[in-house]
């Protein structure tokens, strides 16, 4: 199996978001395998019309209408986008409901229509296409477009988005909150009180980003594990459940329990032997097996050895003033006496959820602005954008991550808007630097100090005897924030 990167719910143009769906398309591309652009149709229990709603009626209608419109010739436009084994495009539409919550349906075929219908279950059965029902923002209040876990169909809906741009909805202490104009996240629709009561999914995450931006950084993604990028087989794992959602940085993660992946429904047995592999973007910060929603194992990053012989080093560019207007950066990186081994771009959309948010850009809002080319495996270019931070608590800067196989003396330069940075290994393992392009309010680069390989990437099994868990699941966490959120392997249980 191979890990393929993705993001199955997000919004541009096509409806009431922003951007074009080629920009969209085309951002896909440059930095995911897979994706699905998300257009929002239909509302049944939409509030009345009254002075109070009539600009929230309005723009939706408008939104609603456009997609009815408009709809073969998007389905028209993402199928000739797909590329199997470079990018995989998959066919969605997105349903409000005050009463069920908020769903995206999903779709290899080209045949999915729109059904207006008042139930995600009425949706998915008038389909002739293949067609799976997956909530998201589900931590909202219940009856206010939160999950209904009573009604939740495992059948129909085989994974649920638990991260997005709204927050994270594991449980109250995952430390993403939700801060959208809808609401605060409610502890009784978590994804933990959901499997508390016997529910049976797989964990996502997509961007739900509203400006064109598909995988923007730290607004989820999902990795599914499947033997190809295509159609077929990404649908295929997705179904299977054979996924994991992570809020920020590309969390390689292996998790199997008895031999069978993550997703899997296994019998009882005397023993359970859990293998796990991490290899995190940056330091990690801990690693928790749960039993049962329970931690029952902890590997602690702070024990961890500070074994080398490969490295990361993540260069991260943007901060300064510029709110409407994009700031160029181009970046090349050299290694001397090494070799570069990895490299994952860390590309940031502006910043938009919210369709009443006044941003401008209009259609050319993410217009694409990333390349990135290796030159063998001793050096790398690549050019992107950044806007200034929202706020102090609000990044919209961009990163490369790069892994580099050598030792204290292996030689990294990077020549940064034409400016030189020459360290070796061993000094950037001591301190990392910053840099200022201007004199006041100015753009920047910062060189992270850099990660040996024993801090980053950790392997082993737990052996645990049979007590009668009913699942397992792993948690990841970066000393960065980006956390890694497992789907669970079940234990079949008569009843």
């Amino acid at each position: 199996m191979n890990i393929y990167w993705g993001d199955l719910h997000n919004h541009c143009g096509i409806t009431y978001g922003l951007g074009s769906l080629e920009n969209a398309l085309e951002v896909a591309r440059s930095h995911l395998d897979f994706v699905s652009v998300t257009p929002h149709a239909f509302w049944p229990d939409m509030p009345p019309r009254t002075p109070d709603t009539d600009f929230l009626v309005d723009f939706h209608e408008r939104g609603f209408a456009k997609i009815a419109d408009n709809w073969d010739a998007v389905k028209s436009r993402i199928d000739a986008a797909n590329r199997p084994g470079a990018l995989t495009t998959l066919f969605s539409f997105e349903m409000h409901s005050s009463r069920w919550g908020d769903h995206h349906f999903l779709s290899p075929d080209s045949g999915l229509e729109i059904a207006r219908l008042s139930t995600p279950a009425e949706v998915v059965a008038a389909q002739t296409a293949r067609t799976i029902a997956i909530p998201h923002h589900i931590g909202y209040t219940p009856g206010y477009r939160g999950i209904d876990w009573a009604a939740f169909d495992g059948e129909i809906s085989p994974v649920v988005e638990v991260v997005s741009k709204h927050g994270c909805a594991m449980h109250e202490r995952a430390g993403f909150p939700y801060y959208h104009d809808m609401g605060p996240l409610d502890p009784r629709n978590t994804v933990y009180r959901g499997l508390k009561m016997g529910k049976r999914f797989g964990f996502v995450g997509s961007t739900d980003h509203h400006a064109g931006f598909p995988g923007s950084y730290g607004d989820g993604k999902l990795a599914v594990l499947a033997p190809e990028n295509s159609r077929e087989a990404i649908f295929d794992a997705i179904c299977r459940r054979r996924t994991y959602a992570v809020t920020g940085a590309r969390i390689g993660c292996d998790f199997q329990v008895n031999g069978r992946p993550m997703g899997a429904e296994i019998a009882p047995a005397q023993r359970y032997a859990v293998r796990y592999r991490v290899d995190a973007s940056s330091a990690i910060d801990r690693v928790v097996l749960y039993r049962d929603l329970k931690p029952v194992r902890i590997l602690d990053g702070l024990t961890l050895p500070e074994r080398g012989g490969r490295y990361k080093l993540c260069l991260e560019l943007g901060w300064g003033d510029n709110l409407d207007a994009p700031y160029p950066w181009e970046v090349a990186l050299r290694v001397e006496n090494g070799r570069l081994t990895g490299a994952e771009p860390c590309l940031r959309g502006r910043s938009v959820l919210s369709p009443n948010q006044r941003v401008s850009a209009g259609a050319e809002i993410n217009r694409p602005a990333f390349r990135m080319e290796r030159a063998g495996d001793d050096a790398l270019w690549m050019r992107c954008e950044t806007y200034r931070n929202n706020s102090t608590l609000s990044p919209s800067t961009a990163m490369l991550v790069v892994e580099i196989e050598g030792d204290d003396d292996t030689r990294v330069e990077w020549e940064i808007n034409g400016r030189k940075i020459n360290r070796t290994i061993g000094a950037l393992l001591d301190c990392g630097l910053s840099g200022q392009v201007k004199p006041y309010n100015s753009q920047a680069f910062k060189l992270h100090t850099a990660v040996p390989r024993g801090k980053y990437l950790v392997e082993g099994e737990w052996e645990l005897p049979e007590d009668g868990a009913a699942l397992y699941h792993m948690e990841v966490r970066q000393f960065d924030g980006s956390a890694a959120y497992i789907s669970p392997v079940y234990i079949r249980r008569e009843g």
